[in-house]
């Protein structure tokens, strides 16, 4: 993790709060993709576990943090338009979705998140997962947002490494594939014509997340 150095203030030119941060070396997963998946696998799901237990009382709420419901009428409109033009399954998108609306909610106390475990986000050197970076929207909520990982950068041969480090229960495994499903769709359709990188990991993610509701049932 990045070692905070100094915390700068909104001022003239940049309009938000800002920090310093000790350099680490590496780059992000999507220039030095991993070489063993299963080592990161455990490595992102014992970080997440630890993140989550560190005491979250008085923490801001994460960005992605709450009912996933909330983003009900952005996911229906990618839906409607990538499921149009032969993108991806409209039918299977949207069982998948309305089945993640059904599921039980998170009921326990709001937990340390991430939010953003996108491999962007992540940085390795020598085909190995170094470090998780960029903790600009991390904050508390629902465990299930970080599970996300799981279908934006790992395989169906390496959840279950993750799944098992992370400590995640059945519901809140499928919450987080619910939570995959709605970034894969909605950064996908935001930004497929502007950043063809992050629209690229969302397609995947979305893929990953339809073949395994399939697999699974």
């Amino acid at each position: 993790m990045p070692e905070p150095l100094g915390q700068g203030v909104a001022g003239e030119g940049f309009p938000y709060p800002w920090s310093v941060y000790r350099w680490l070396e590496g780059e992000n997963l999507f220039d030095e993709p991993v070489t063993d998946l299963h080592a990161t696998a455990l490595g992102l799901g014992r970080f997440v576990a630890a993140l989550r237990g560190v005491d979250a009382t008085g923490a801001p709420a994460s960005f992605r943090g709450g009912p996933v419901a909330t983003r009900d009428e952005d996911v229906r409109a990618a839906i409607r338009d990538l499921g149009a033009d032969g993108t991806h399954d409209a039918a299977a998108a949207t069982a998948l979705w309305e089945e993640t609306l059904r599921l039980p909610q998170w009921e326990g106390a709001p937990v340390w998140l991430h939010g953003d475990l996108l491999p962007g986000n992540l940085l390795a050197r020598d085909g190995r997962l170094r470090a998780v970076i960029d903790f600009g929207g991390v904050g508390a909520g629902d465990p299930a947002c970080d599970t996300m990982a799981a279908w934006t950068l790992l395989t169906a041969e390496t959840r279950g490494t993750f799944r098992e480090a992370s400590g995640a229960d059945e519901a809140t495994w499928a919450r987080g594939r619910g939570w995959a499903l709605c970034f894969g769709l909605t950064a996908e359709h935001y930004y497929r014509e502007t950043n063809p990188t992050l629209a690229a990991v969302a397609h995947r993610t979305t893929t990953e997340a339809l073949t395994d509701h399939h697999r699974t049932g």
